[in-house]
């Protein structure tokens, strides 16, 4: 059995237990797995996923499974996440987002005061 996180791919790590005498003993630090049924929206299915409770607290945290699938990049997706979030944006289309109209840059009072003293003093 697999001790991995089906969304983020967190694992197993290791490292020591050190004592009071400073007596180092390797350990394992195992990922906090949970068992959840997580919906889908946009697929209008429940998938039933192993995955961390930080990767649990991070798709509460963005509104569901489809918003946080399409805001993670697929590097820090597993495979199986990516075929699901691959099939999420599918169903939904792309959506056109709209361009940021860029806002003239205007000078602080401060700057444009020293602009002008310099231009006014040749």
């Amino acid at each position: 059995m697999v001790k991995k996180c089906d969304i983020s791919g967190t694992g197993v790590q290791s490292g020591n237990n050190v004592s009071h005498a400073n007596n180092r003993t390797r350990r394992r630090f195992m990922p906090n797995l949970q068992i959840v049924s997580l919906f889908s929206e946009a697929l209008n299915k429940v998938f039933k996923l192993k995955i961390c409770s930080k990767t649990l607290r991070s798709i509460e945290h963005n509104g569901g499974l489809d918003a946080y699938l399409e805001s993670t990049s697929n590097n820090k997706l597993t495979p199986e996440a990516q075929k699901i979030k691959k099939s999420v944006v599918s169903k939904k289309g792309v959506r056109a987002k709209p361009a940021k109209k860029a806002a003239p840059k205007t000078k602080s009072a401060r700057t444009a005061k020293k602009t002008t003293t310099k231009k006014d003093a040749k």
